[in-house]
């Protein structure tokens, strides 16, 4: 199979093509790193340790992830299933009014001046806010957060977020492109949620 992207096609229709090559769902991480093999043009073909180099990059992504589950909603064609873990297309089916409820995630990615405005600053704040509330008295939600796991969850365990563990872990290792910083992180929400789930 031919790994090149049309050079023609934005990057809507880009992701577009490499969903559809990925019925399962791929990570966010796997998906730039398809997006760089594929030679896209549309996000910096940079290394990624670079806190804003990475921020931009995810900001690109997700911008254009909103962008096409808007227009496959509007077709009536699939839902787009969005996370930094699983982005997924999924069969359409038509649902109530609450699904344009409104979502502050689609609503920051949808706005430019985010990405524009955003400096090496305000992203090493965001990851102070980050470990901010994981020393503080929102420990146990924001690695739970982290993991993308639901708190309250019936089938939430320790086996269920050891499994988490693993999975993250395996995706964010340094030798497979993750940063160091990210697996530290993951490693201390472990640490946290050993404590409440034994």
């Amino acid at each position: 199979m031919n790994n090149e992207l049309d050079p023609s096609l934005d990057l809507v229709d880009q992701l577009l093509v490499l969903l559809r090559q990925a019925p399962d769902g791929i990570g966010e991480f796997e998906l730039i790193q398809r997006l760089k093999a594929g030679h896209s043009t549309h996000i910096p073909n940079l290394g990624l340790a670079d806190r804003l180099v990475l921020f931009r990059t995810h900001f690109l992504l997700f911008n254009a992830l909103y962008l096409l589950r808007d227009r496959l909603w509007a077709e009536g064609s699939a839902f787009l299933a969005i996370s930094p873990l699983s982005i997924r297309l999924l069969p359409y089916a038509a649902g109530s009014d609450a699904l344009t409820e409104h979502d502050p995630l689609r609503t920051y990615y949808l706005d430019l001046r985010h990405l524009r405005d955003t400096t090496e600053r305000d992203v090493e704040k965001l990851l102070a806010s980050f470990w901010t509330r994981m020393q503080g008295g929102d420990e146990k939600l924001a690695a739970l957060e982290l993991f993308e796991l639901v708190e309250g969850d019936e089938a939430l365990n320790l086996g269920v977020i050891k499994h988490r563990y693993r999975q993250l872990v395996g995706q964010h290792h340094p030798d497979r492109g993750g940063s160091t910083e990210r697996i530290q992180s993951i490693n201390k929400a472990m640490e946290i949620l050993q404590r409440y789930y034994r």
